[in-house]
């Protein structure tokens, strides 16, 4: 008959420390790795949405300041002309997104990885994803040189999770050995205070992980990924599908203002009744075929507006720059072209209201290309309208 081993003693309250310390630690790094996988899906979503979807804004707001503009060269009423003016201003005051990366590109001297395929990335690299992070979080361990180094491994992991790249998941996850931990040993007597310390700081930490998670679902792009959390690709289709109707249906709208026919097709067609010339009462207008040869041509579009096509010979003074730039006109009859008539019309105005002699070209220069008079491009390139 051999002799049992004594059974060792254990202070009760280190041991419901040890137990609700546990618990802490993994509902923290539950909180922490679905706060994280929030990050990573919203990025993605933001960085795809911009992709997909930026053109599409962008090409309504177009549509939006062409439509006010026909609209206003149509009554000439100051609120027209003031909400055509504010509708050009949006489109102008749009940030050149694609600059701005590329200037941070050159900036960091490196070229950024590839865009994210998906935003939410796949089960199996969820899975590894969140192994590796409950097994190699740096807040694990109180030894500052192993949470410097679980940190430059856990940077490496978030970077291939956000990209989705369960192959080079596996790989960490291959990689990886836990080191011993700094914590002080179950026997030591210093370890009751450590753990009531360490409870303190995960309570604190899994407040702090639950802010973060509520501030990331009230951003914009959280909200509109919460529209549909299982299907997010879905969701961006769903929203260029509805986009590219109200763009056409914006497209068919500017048609009707300028005449029920296609944009730049002038084709002699006689106009509908709500463009009779009493609607061109408040300014002098004509057509594009009518305008002179030798006449002094003002044209008040963007620059990239002008390089893609322009009239040889013709002044170019952006809208918003003209008053600060009055003086370089010329004294003889002006006629001003931009892309559609709206924006020229606005300058005809403000021109004849200050004395000066100016005919608003009609149609701009889709009516200037749909009459086949001559264009250039900038550079030596095809000419066209933009």
């Amino acid at each position: 008959m051999t002799a049992q081993s004594p059974v060792r003693w254990t202070d009760p309250e280190q041991q419901e420390l040890e137990e609700r310390v546990a618990a802490a630690e993994l509902a923290w790094l539950t909180m922490d790795v679905d706060m994280q996988t929030l990050r990573v899906e919203i990025d993605n979503f933001a960085l795809i949405h911009h992709q997909l979807l930026g053109p599409l804004y962008a090409r309504l707001d177009e549509l939006d300041a062409l439509i006010a503009e026909t609209v206003a060269t149509r009554t000439g009423l100051p609120e027209d002309l003031r909400r055509a003016a504010e509708a050009r201003q949006r489109v102008d005051e749009l940030p050149d997104l694609d600059a701005l990366f590329d200037s941070v590109q050159e900036q960091e001297a490196a070229p950024p990885p590839a865009a994210p395929a998906r935003v939410r990335p796949g089960r199996d690299a969820q899975r590894i994803y969140r192994e590796l992070v409950r097994r190699a979080h740096p807040d694990l361990t109180t030894d500052p040189a192993e949470q410097e180094r679980r940190a430059v491994f856990l940077a490496r992991v978030n970077e291939a999770y956000a990209y989705g790249d369960t192959t080079v998941l596996a790989g960490l996850a291959a990689e990886w050995s836990t080191a011993p931990e700094a914590a002080p040993a179950l026997d030591s007597p210093d370890r009751l205070g450590w753990l009531h310390r360490r409870l303190e700081w995960l309570n604190a930490k899994i407040a702090e992980t639950a802010t973060e998670q509520v501030r990331l679902e009230n951003t914009a792009m959280g909200q509109l990924l919460a529209l549909a959390p299982q299907d997010p690709d879905g969701l961006l289709e769903e929203l260029a599908e509805q986009l590219l109707a109200k763009a056409a249906a914006q497209q068919s709208e500017l048609e009707r203002l300028l005449g029920g026919r296609p944009v730049g097709d002038n084709g002699g067609a006689e106009t509908e009744p709500q463009e009779s010339q009493t609607m061109f009462a408040q300014i002098p207008t004509t057509d594009a075929a009518s305008v002179p040869a030798d006449a002094a041509l003002l044209d008040v579009r963007e620059q990239d507006e002008w390089d893609a096509g322009h009239v040889d010979g013709a002044l170019h003074i952006p809208m918003g720059q003209l008053i600060a730039r009055i003086g370089e006109l010329p004294d003889e009859k002006l006629y001003v072209l931009c892309r559609v008539g709206g924006r020229s019309a606005q300058v005809v105005q403000y021109l004849v209201q200050n004395g000066r002699d100016a005919v608003n070209v009609d149609g701009g220069m889709y009516a200037w290309e749909a009459a086949s008079r001559p264009m250039v491009g900038s550079g030596g390139q095809d000419a066209f309208v933009l």
